[in-house]
């Protein structure tokens, strides 16, 4: 049989390493872009519905039928408004970024395909559309991991180091990623605040892991006030701040255009930008830059954490 996941709840348990960050860095802080606005399911692309996930809208569509007008417009603001503030937000602060691209989605809007090979941010691959890859057959992911590579490198210059999926891979995905040869790491995993490695059909894969809690998702979740959000990341940051003094970790942070793209929401991440730059001995970072320290620092030693 081929290679499949298997759970591990123990991980590094009491002791951590000591992730060696830059700098003496307490925490190591990475921000997402998720830029999905295109490739989302559409009666356009076959799909035979509207997506609204992660809109003002997630409900009101259920049951309608044919193109959900409102829902598409929901998208159309991400990619039309809410990624040039996002990068305003960045650029104006001289802080780097991450952008989780799905292929598709860039391929449908040149001027921010363009932006982002200009920026200097890492993309990391969200797929070729942001679909549910666990839904994929084992043919049909490979060949979506396939056209996503050869789509990135036309817009924004480069294959991607690093992948991730929409919610959550399948249990082929990481296999087929190590099969395919060019990635770093991919970040399908919740379950941790350190990169750690596996071994996959016999080779050494990196897993940087993401978080759905730092995540502006959860104005899709009840969250109304950009203070609600602000309070809840600058909380997180601040206890890994502390910790950090003897135990480093790392910390990613979510952010959706369509999301906290609107004027309401990005007074938050204003906020939590400056709180970050207030303090010393933080590295705020791209991920691809923390996959290589990882790899300089904790390099692969024959086994995956507690194989």
């Amino acid at each position: 049989m081929s290679w499949q996941p298997t759970r591990d709840l123990v991980g590094y348990g009491p002791n951590p390493p000591d992730p060696k960050w830059p700098g003496g860095a307490r925490v190591a802080i990475n921000f997402v872009m998720n830029y999905e606005e295109g490739s989302e399911p559409s009666m356009q692309d076959g799909e035979g519905y509207t997506e609204t996930g992660l809109t003002e809208s997630s409900t009101s569509s259920v049951g309608m039928q044919g193109r959900d007008l409102a829902g598409e417009s929901m998208f159309e603001f991400g990619s039309r408004v809410g990624f040039w503030r996002i990068m305003r937000a960045f650029q104006e602060r001289g802080l780097p970024l991450t952008i989780f691209g799905c292929a598709l989605a860039l391929e449908r809007n040149k001027l921010a395909a363009e932006a982002i090979r200009k920026s200097g941010f890492d993309v990391c691959c969200h797929g070729w559309r942001w679909v549910r890859h666990f839904q994929l057959s084992e043919a049909e992911e490979r060949d979506h991991i396939q056209k996503a590579i050869k789509s990135l490198k036309q817009t924004v210059g480069e294959r991607p180091a690093g992948w991730y999926c929409r919610y959550g891979p399948s249990v082929n995905t990481r296999r087929l990623l190590v099969e395919e040869g060019g990635f770093t790491y991919d970040s399908d995993y919740y379950g941790e605040e350190l990169p750690f490695w596996q071994t996959v059909e016999g080779k050494p894969h990196l897993v940087v892991p993401y978080s759905l809690t730092n995540n502006d998702g959860k104005y899709a979740a009840g969250m109304v006030h950009s203070d609600q959000w602000f309070g809840l990341v600058r909380d997180a940051f601040d206890v890994l701040y502390k910790e950090g003094a003897t135990a480093p970790k790392m910390m990613s942070v979510g952010l959706h255009m369509r999301l906290i793209g609107h004027p309401g929401r990005i007074a938050g991440l204003w906020r939590f930008l400056d709180h970050v730059q207030k303090h010393q001995n933080v590295w705020v970072t791209r991920r691809i830059d923390i996959a290589n320290h990882w790899k300089a620092t904790h390099p692969y030693k024959g086994k995956g954490l507690n194989e």
